[in-house]
């Protein structure tokens, strides 16, 4: 970690072609630390020391790996700077809390975006079989062209329930965060790191507001055992600040969003729907 963040802070040279090499990095399982897992769980409000992982407790482990592939020399984007768009999950069953697992970590080719040039983290977990038990695909922004002029029209999608839960989102979540995560992204942590990038406050991760409704919308109905949940991030969650949740049934699953207090901008949408139980 401390060699890809190093990696991460040096000039990177302009990318030529933006080519984004298809590479991926396989890690053999490993036992699972308890007290990361009681300590993550607890932060996002999963129940303490809980006896199936999170479901999104695997990106952690993922991101150590994910890092070391954006900051290769022969990735083309600075990481610092890249934004999270979307995240999707897929889980086939629960897994449990001791349950060892490995690792592939890859990285798919850019796409256009009307903004840049995006492209794909994709991740899956096994558990002694070759079949993944759960998959994330993370969709990520590299920007180099400027916005259009003027405010672009977005189709506003009807909210999508009632209010599940209103949050008061702590200055410090994004330090807390980092340490159980190992995701110290500058502009997660303090006023003064977030400004360089154009941030007047600190912003929350996107994973742990992700796993922050996962974990409210569990305590409010239970989770399917196989399931697929699929965020888009919209506007920056800053620190601190309040916030709600909404979720309601919609197209066989559930639609949710986290909007801020009193009618503010919309930091996430999502949309969980349940699978068929592998064995």
């Amino acid at each position: 970690m401390l060699a890809s963040y190093a990696r991460a802070l040096l000039p990177k040279r302009p990318a030529s072609t933006g080519v984004v090499p298809q590479r991926e990095l396989v890690v053999p399982a490993a036992p699972q630390d308890p007290t990361r897992i009681a300590r993550y769980a607890e932060l996002c409000g999963f129940p303490p020391e809980p006896a199936t992982l999170p479901a999104t407790y695997p990106h952690l482990l993922a991101f150590p790996h994910a890092l070391a592939l954006l900051t290769r020399r022969d990735f083309p984007f600075p990481a610092l700077g890249l934004v999270h768009l979307a995240n999707r999950i897929e889980r086939s069953r629960p897994i449990g809390a001791d349950a060892p697992l490995g690792l592939r970590v890859a990285l798919t080719a850019a796409r256009p975006h009307r903004r840049g040039s995006a492209f794909d983290v994709v991740t899956e977990a096994t558990t002694g079989g070759r079949e993944p038990v759960w998959r994330s695909v993370s969709t990520y922004l590299h920007r180099d062209r400027p916005a259009a002029p003027g405010p672009r029209p977005r189709p506003e999608q009807p909210q999508p329930g009632p209010v599940v839960e209103r949050l008061t989102v702590p200055a410090g979540i994004g330090r807390r965060y980092a340490a159980v995560s190992g995701d110290r992204n500058p502009i997660h942590l303090h006023p003064l790191t977030a400004r360089p990038f154009g941030f007047r406050r600190a912003i929350a991760h996107g994973m742990w507001a992700k796993a922050r409704c996962l974990a409210l919308l569990a305590g409010a109905e239970p989770l399917p055992d196989a399931f697929a949940v699929s965020v888009t991030f919209h506007a920056p969650l800053p620190l601190p600040s309040r916030a709600e949740l909404r979720a309601g049934p919609r197209d066989a699953g559930r639609a949710f969003e986290l909007r801020a207090a009193d009618a503010g901008p919309v930091h996430l949408r999502g949309f969980l729907q349940a699978l068929t139980l592998r064995s």
